[in-house]
């Protein structure tokens, strides 16, 4: 059984293996995983939290034999349910938390039956070392431009243009779960931290450095989630390509981007509710009844004029980046194709 020593982040997507199993417990592999893995834990959460109380209140021994038939038996499930139909070339790659005990038991039992088995040298924490090289330690080779703009300006929606037209992009707000804005949660929960900086490193591995990233401008935190370091560094000197759009455009696009919350009353109104330190009282209950009575087209431009564009004025004065202005007439779907067109055309 030969172990695999992953050397950059590049390497997993050159793998020879036909499935990457994790076998820490639920919430180690909730937190944070290599991309792709599946989780088969060979000690669960709770099972894994009494072998470490036996172990430091007891003896070492006895948590090692108590952990060893625990781990006997949650493989043997795994045998018997999620690996019952594997065939005999079937060729895994295990992993634990550093490459020890649990995947080292895993992977013998694994061998043993006949498949052709490796073990990742240094488990996750190696992987999570060239991640943070990544992200935290090392400035970023990718060439990359901001799209930026007000509130409702179609940022997003011009990226997924960009996408199909042959641009090379980088969504973030896909990869942390979250619009980026105070109305920006979605149904889908954010990523732990470092989830989110491993989707980050895989999305930045496919890309092609020497190609023109396109990126949407963010804050350096979306949602509950930060931009990593080394990222962060690289967008707040990328060139900018800035939209600007009638304001009705505008507050139409809103409305439909943000249907999740017209849909749900309570939920607007608790959004509404968070501004509440940085607005008069009489604002905060105009937006409130314009909420209630349906008229959302008028809030969004409540919204817009009054909170989003000069917070966003005050944020762009402050950069000294290079800004290439784009007014679009409107923000339809046809629109936004045929810019998208026009910028892969003109940068890339």
């Amino acid at each position: 059984m030969t172990p695999l020593t992953l050397q950059s982040l590049t390497d997993l997507a050159q793998l020879d293996a036909d499935t990457i199993i994790d076998v820490r417990a639920q919430s180690e592999f909730a937190e944070d995983h290599l991309p792709g893995a599946i989780n088969l834990p060979v000690l669960n959460d709770d099972e894994r939290a009494q072998v470490g109380t036996i172990y430091a209140r007891q003896s070492p021994f006895d948590a090692r034999k108590i952990g060893g038939a625990l781990v006997a038996r949650n493989t043997a499930h795994h045998l018997q349910t999620a690996l019952a139909d594997k065939e005999g070339g079937w060729k895994p790659l295990v992993y634990c938390w550093r490459g020890g005990q649990r995947s080292g038991a895993f992977a013998t039992i694994l061998d043993q039956v006949g498949w052709r088995v490796r073990r990742l040298e240094g488990g996750y924490r190696a992987y999570r070392r060239l991640v943070v090289s990544m992200l935290y330690d090392t400035p970023l080779p990718h060439r990359l431009m901001l799209i930026d703009g007000g509130t409702g300006t179609a940022k997003t929606e011009l990226l997924h243009h960009l996408t199909e037209a042959g641009a090379q992009t980088l969504d973030l707000e896909g990869l942390a779960a979250h619009r980026g804005s105070l109305f920006g949660a979605i149904a889908t929960d954010q990523p732990a931290q470092k989830m989110f900086e491993s989707r980050v490193a895989a999305a930045l591995t496919r890309l092609d450095p020497n190609r023109l990233t396109f990126v949407e401008a963010e804050s350096s935190k979306i949602g509950e989630r930060l931009v990593p370091p080394s990222l962060w560094e690289k967008m707040c000197t990328a060139p900018r390509l800035r939209l600007s759009a009638p304001l009705a455009a505008r507050c139409r696009l809103l409305c439909r981007a943000y249907d999740d919350l017209t849909e749900n009353a309570q939920q607007l109104s608790d959004r509404i509710d968070q501004l509440r330190p940085y607005h008069p009282a009489d604002r905060i209950e105009a937006w409130h009844a314009q909420a209630q009575s349906g008229d959302y087209e008028t809030l969004a431009a409540g919204l817009i004029a009054d909170h989003y564009d000069p917070r966003y004025a005050k944020s762009a004065a402050r950069k000294e980046v290079a800004i290439t202005d784009m007014a679009l007439p409107d923000l339809d779907p046809a629109t936004l194709e045929q810019t998208a067109a026009q910028i892969t055309a003109q940068f890339t």
